[in-house]
């Protein structure tokens, strides 16, 4: 993990947030590199699930939340951890991850810590203008599925996706970006017939996992866990967890629920009349039925496959995979991360063998505006008049291919294409270079 964060650092993929104030603790900050990482795997997700099928819908919604959607849900009252002080050093952690100092020392007795944060909204800080930033974007999606249901005219079984910002007040945010306060999610609602629950259930483990795998991560570093006792959610009829081996041990990487109908059922209007089968809290607030009509017409209540990730958690196995040190001849050792090609933050670097030749150097923005135009991806100059410096930062950063222009570029019109992971370099025609660039990143894993 030292590794992996000083990298991070060093090239600019994440950088601790207010850092130059002391940084605040659980949250962190993409650098240059780190948004193009965080971006490819966003699209390579909103790929997958909308753009790849013909059954899913996106949505965005906001951060700001209602009292009463969270109300509804159960957060206020379930969406809480153990927090305990330690007397000796005056610090609070969650019951489970006191740390080996404290274990000896007299501990208090363990209490609810709401992890949800509260704001208000309007010029008046009072009760009336309490609102929440959210702790996961599905209960948006849960009170759109009427709007969604009516201005797409869906039929089940479908489903809503969303990726955006949420917000736990974690008691002892730790490992990197692994556990923090403010963190991205990609998640999916996908809405089923009531008996169709378990089939769709195992459709979207298999798919998820097969996602994670296009991702690079391998499959002997993946497990399945299916959650029981006191571990499985309130509302979960069935949760299968996909676990990492991260740095700092196996946790989850992404849950896929069955949440039964207890999300569209908390949040609907007549309740009474729709034979929800999960336990629901009486709603007095909602306007709005959250069901559709089945061939009979009559009422149902959709059950609700969830799969949900965590973003950052997935930039953090992404780049722990990809890191790599090799031995080379003479002792030597190169930093290489062998990110898949539709990942990679930087494309391709073109790269001038003389920073101050003029010539070289105009070339140089030529090519590199050429392949810009693609919109495949960030390609960028590396004008540093050191060659073998250039190959090394690229290759520790990730970016597939060097182009370099030399001064056969002028005479014979050709440059040198060197691929990252096997340092094989070769020489192409610069009329050449367009459909060489398409060609390889046309053969992209998402």
């Amino acid at each position: 993990m030292e590794e992996i964060v000083s990298l991070c650092k060093r090239r600019g993929f994440i950088f601790q947030s207010n850092e130059i104030y002391g940084g605040l603790q659980g949250l962190y900050d993409y650098g240059p590199l780190g948004v193009e990482l965080k971006n490819n795997l966003k699209t390579a997700w909103w790929k997958s699930v909308v753009y790849n099928r013909d059954d899913v819908e996106g949505l965005d919604t906001s951060i700001l939340t209602h009292p009463d959607v969270l109300k509804y849900s159960g957060h206020e009252d379930t969406f809480t951890d153990p927090l305990v002080d330690c007397k000796s050093c005056g610090l609070r952690f969650r019951q489970d991850q006191v740390p080996e100092q404290c274990k000896g020392e007299e501990l208090t007795e363990p209490r609810d810590f709401n992890l949800m944060f509260k704001t208000n909204v309007g010029p008046v800080s009072d009760d009336s203008s309490l609102a929440y930033l959210r702790p996961e974007t599905a209960q948006q999606i849960y009170i759109n599925f009427k709007n969604v249901l009516d201005s797409t005219s869906r039929s089940l079984p479908f489903g809503i996706a969303q990726i955006g910002k949420s917000f736990r007040n974690e008691i002892t945010p730790r490992n990197f970006i692994f556990r923090v306060r403010e963190f991205e999610q990609m998640e999916l609602e996908f809405f089923v017939l009531p008996g169709d629950d378990e089939v769709w259930h195992q459709k979207w483990i298999k798919n998820r996992v097969s996602w994670w795998k296009e991702q690079g991560i391998p499959s002997e570093k993946l497990k399945l866990l299916t959650v029981t006792g006191d571990d499985l959610a309130h509302y979960s009829k069935s949760t299968v967890d996909i676990m990492y081996k991260f740095p700092h041990g196996e946790e989850e990487l992404e849950g896929i629920a069955n949440r039964t109908d207890f999300d569209l059922g908390s949040h609907t209007k007549n309740q009474k009349d729709l034979n929800i089968t999960a336990q629901v809290k009486n709603n007095v607030d909602s306007n709005t039925r959250l069901a559709i009509q089945n061939e009979n017409n009559d009422w149902v209540v959709p059950y609700v496959i969830e799969p949900s990730a965590g973003v950052d958690r997935g930039v953090l196995a992404i780049i722990n995979e990809a890191y790599t040190v090799e031995n080379l001849d003479n002792d030597k050792k190169r930093t290489v991360l062998k990110l898949r090609k539709h990942l990679a933050p930087i494309k391709a670097a073109v790269i001038p063998l003389k920073r101050n030749n003029e010539e070289l150097v105009k070339l140089t923005h030529t090519i590199k505006s050429t392949l810009q135009q693609y919109q495949i991806g960030r390609v960028v100059v590396e004008n540093t008049g050191n060659i073998g410096k250039s190959y090394r930062k690229h290759d520790e950063i990730g970016t597939p291919l060097c182009i370099t222009v030399d001064f056969d570029s002028l005479e014979k019109k050709t440059v040198t294409v060197r691929d990252r992971d096997t340092m094989e370099q070769k020489t192409i025609a610069l009329d050449e270079i367009n459909k060489y660039f398409i060609d390889y990143f046309s053969d992209v894993e998402s």
